[in-house]
């Protein structure tokens, strides 16, 4: 997962809010119309359409605390840059001035949330004031006060969804003209702003605290099934563990194991754990007994999530072309909602999945359970177990220190030549994380990207080191697109979907860095088929967390209690649309339990997407026989408009065609 900086992530359609919003309520009648023939006369009809838009734009945002007819029209005759060689000295400063603003603003934000994202020593009561704090959040608020807002609106184009989807012909200059402009797409108040960054610095700080330590976890029977210490949190590291055990060297007790997450995670989605298992140390419990009365966990998860949800809503009235925290959330990734749904949903009906389930139920020679939906089976596995995995990479990353110094031989065998490969680790340094890991990429060239993984006391284990990997991807991405890129505006990708795809490519190799022999090609059919499996699985997550935050704003009223019966009614009613039939069992909860729902509302559709965009990318990236070289012209592309960087890249839109077209052909060879 990465993270991004301050800067507006939303992007608004200014076109769209000067039909919503009047001049007439902040302008007298006129005001804009005179102003724009006082400019054409000034600097000639030929640029009349560029006046015409830039004073549109300044009008549909102009309030009457920036001032009267005549400061509108005073700021506009300014402020206008007519003659080309004006225009470009205004955007040279501009973006450089960005970009150092941004870096720095970064830098500070970056070192307060640290006590709440870094495994620096114990958390204190001060940390959640400090990570929830956005040096930030003014910015805009400022921008807009002395007109430096209005200043970019004037010269510079605002653009809508659709325009910016159906754009073919655009020039990088343009491209990196439009992504000024969407700075300040919107007008939302510095204390919202504030607000909004301190409801996710309390859903972080509960994520990160939510740990389980699962030699206290009681199966059935009493048993305990995991080693003492092992310290698991949720979701990312039950889930791992469940996928760990496919490969266990006693298939009863993997088996066994899962179930018994299975358990817990269907306890933590229904709120139902006792209290004390949270972090509980010392502290037998059984989910299969759940906590009764008093003693069971409050409903902070649902709490959180209303938080967000409360914090986002408050930014709405300021929005008025995305006027829901779902709509800017789309306008982030730059795809619509309804056409996100449509590609999810291609993959949950596709007459695939049963097929692919059936090869799943005969490989493991028994019927599904829920968890399945995380089968990783058809990863070419490596001889050892996934202890002996452990006692690898904990001998070879005793600490964060460790990994960082072999980060050079990881990207030389990655497909990185020597030098590039050094040039990557300098760029990047390596940190201990509270959470499960992240990354998070500079914003000023020359400054440093940050790789965050999970690391144990023993040394970091295999579920941290395929973390580490993921978010080296993110990284390396991270600083071509910002170190190596003509416009710094264009720094990064079109969506998180992309980042994620290209993060997807690092981690799908993190045995063969690990020594462990590559797959031969016969297991290729099989690699597809995992793809599609774990494609299917998020669709379904992502589309539960879309509808829930659309049930959050038809119930503006509603409490933590309410929002846990309806997540939990709502997960067990897409589980049995979409899973049920497949796997055989109806009314899981499983969909639940991502964490993401808590600490990043609405990310989870970036992973269904991540996932088709990487498997065309790796695909490209594969057949390259340069996958260095690739996977760095891919990432120089940057923050385009998701099909146009797709096409760039693979020489096809985004969608899933062709990985179910792939999966359809695997299946022929595997069946």
């Amino acid at each position: 997962m990465t993270l991004k900086s301050f800067v507006p992530m939303t992007a608004a359609a200014l076109l769209a809010v000067a039909s919503t919003v009047p001049a007439a309520d902040a302008l007298p009648p006129g005001t804009a119309q005179r102003a724009v023939q006082q400019l054409s006369a000034t600097h000639g009809e030929a640029r009349r359409p560029r006046i015409e838009r830039g004073v549109r734009q300044v009008a549909a945002l102009w309030r009457e605390q920036d001032g009267d007819a005549a400061a509108f029209e005073s700021f506009v005759t300014a402020q206008f840059a007519g003659d080309p060689s004006a225009l470009d000295a205004l955007f040279g400063r501009l973006e450089h001035t960005f970009e150092q603003v941004d870096g720095h603003l970064l830098e500070a934000t970056r070192a307060l949330r640290a006590p709440v994202d870094l495994d620096i020593g114990p958390p204190l009561p001060v940390d959640a004031i400090l990570g929830g704090y956005d040096p930030g959040a003014h910015f805009t608020d400022d921008s807009f006060a002395n007109k430096l807002a209005f200043v970019v609106l004037l010269n510079f184009p605002a653009t809508t969804l659709e325009e910016r989807a159906a754009a073919r012909d655009w020039s990088r200059r343009h491209w990196a003209e439009v992504r000024l402009a969407q700075r300040f797409s919107e007008r939302v108040p510095a204390e919202v702003q504030l607000d909004i960054a301190a409801a996710q610095a309390r859903g972080e700080q509960y994520i990160n605290g939510y740990n389980l330590w699962m030699n206290r976890a009681l199966a059935p029977g009493g048993e305990r099934l995991f080693p003492p210490d092992l310290r698991l949190l949720s979701h990312w590291n039950l889930r791992d563990q469940i996928r760990a055990d496919y490969s266990n060297a006693d298939p009863r007790l993997g088996l066994a194991r899962q179930r018994l997450i299975e358990d817990v995670m269907e306890r933590i989605v229904t709120q139902t754990l006792p209290a004390r298992a949270v972090d509980g140390r010392d502290f037998d419990w059984s989910p299969a007994v759940p906590a009764g009365g008093d003693t069971r966990e409050p409903d902070t998860r649902y709490a959180r999530i209303l938080d967000s949800a409360r914090a986002q809503r408050a930014a709405d009235a300021y929005c008025p072309a995305a006027p829901t925290y779902i709509a800017r959330s789309f306008e982030g990734r730059e795809i619509p909602e309804a056409r996100v749904r449509r590609m999810l949903v291609e993959v949950l009906e596709s007459p695939l999945a049963p097929r692919v389930a059936a090869t799943i139920r005969a490989r493991l020679g028994r019927e599904l359970r829920p968890f399945d939906i995380w089968y990783d089976g058809f990863t070419a596995r490596a001889p050892q177990s996934g202890l002996d995995l452990d006692a690898i990479t904990a001998k070879r990353y005793p600490d964060a220190a460790a990994f960082q110094r072999d980060i050079p031989r990881l990207l030389a065998g990655l497909g990185f030549s020597t030098q590039r490969a050094a040039m990557l680790a300098d760029h990047i340094v390596v940190e201990p994380a509270r959470g499960s890991g992240h990354a998070w990429g500079a914003a000023l060239r020359g400054e440093q990207a940050h790789l965050r993984t999970r690391i144990e006391t023993g040394g970091m284990n295999y579920k941290g080191y395929n973390i580490a990997v993921h978010e080296m991807g993110h990284n390396v991405e991270q600083v071509f697109s910002l170190e190596m890129i003509d416009h710094t505006l264009l720094a990064g990708v079109p969506a998180n979907a992309f980042t994620e795809a290209l993060a997807f490519v690092f981690q799908a190799r993190d045995l063969e860095l690990l020594g462990v022999p590559p797959p031969p090609a016969a297991d290729r059919a099989l690699r597809v088929l995992g793809d599609f499996w774990a494609t299917y699985e998020i669709a379904g997550v992502a589309l539960f967390e879309i509808d829930l935050w659309h049930w959050i704003y038809a119930h503006p009223r509603a409490t933590p209690a309410d929002l846990r019966e309806a997540a939990v009614g709502l997960a067990r009613a897409t589980w049995n649309r979409w899973y049920a039939p497949t796997i055989g069992v109806r009314d899981s909860a499983l969909l639940g339990i991502y964490s993401h729902m808590v600490n990043h509302p609405l990310y989870l559709a970036d992973y269904p997407l991540g996932r088709m965009v990487a498997f065309q990318v790796d695909d490209r990236i594969r057949a390259s026989g340069k996958p260095g070289a690739e996977f760095e012209r891919m990432a120089r592309i940057g923050a385009v408009s998701p099909d146009q960087w797709m096409i760039a890249a693979t020489g096809v839109p985004v969608g899933p065609e062709a990985l179910l077209r792939a999966t359809a052909a695997a299946l022929e060879k595997v069946q």
